[in-house]
C-alpha cells in the first residue's frame, strides 16, 4: 500500500472522528448548562484544530511532491541509490554528512533557488534529522510558491 494510501485513508478516519467528536459537542452546547456549554466549546475546537492540522500536512506532502516532480522533469533530482548504505538499509552517517557539506554550499551560493533547498532538505533527511528536514522543506515550498 502507497503512502498516499495510507494518508488518505487516515485522513478519511479523522473525518469520521471530526463528525462524531463534532456531534458530541453539539449535544453539550444544547445542555444549556454553563460547564455543558464550556465543554462544548472546547470539545468542538479539536475537530477544528484536527482538520487544519491534517490539511497543512497534506498540503505539505501535496506540494512536496510536486516540486519533486518538477525537478525530475529538469534532471535535477539526484539518484542516492549509488551512496554506501548500512546492512539497514540508512545511508552511511560519512556519505550522508559529505552530501549533506555539498547541498549546504549549494543553498550558500543560491540562497533564493527552492532547488537548493529542495536537496538539502532530503540531505538532512539523510542524515537522520527530520526536524530540520522539514523546516529547510518548509523554506523551499515558500520560495517554490513565490515562483
Amino acid at each position: 500500500m502507497s503512502t498516499r494510501t495510507v494518508a488518505f485513508l487516515i485522513t478519511a478516519a479523522l473525518a469520521v472522528y471530526f463528525v462524531l467528536l463534532g456531534g458530541r459537542a453539539v449535544v453539550l452546547l444544547g445542555t444549556g448548562e454553563p460547564v455543558g456549554v464550556a465543554l462544548g466549546v472546547g470539545v468542538l475546537l479539536l475537530p477544528l484544530v484536527g482538520a487544519w492540522i491534517a490539511w497543512t500536512n497534506i498540503r505539505f506532502g501535496f506540494t512536496t511532491e510536486r516540486m519533486a516532480r518538477r525537478l525530475e522533469a529538469e534532471g535535477a533530482l539526484p539518484d542516492l541509490s549509488g551512496l554506501p548504505r548500512t546492512p539497514s538499509g540508512r545511508v552511511e552517517r560519512a556519505a550522508a554528512d559529505e552530501w549533506f557539506e555539498e547541498r549546504k554550499r549549494d543553498v550558500e551560493a543560491r540562497p533564493e533557488d527552492w532547488r537548493a533547498w529542495f536537496l538539502l532538505a532530503q540531505a538532512y533527511d539523510l542524515s537522520g534529522d527530520r526536524g530540520r528536514a522539514r523546516e529547510t522543506m518548509r523554506k523551499a515550498i515558500g520560495l517554490f510558491s513565490g515562483v
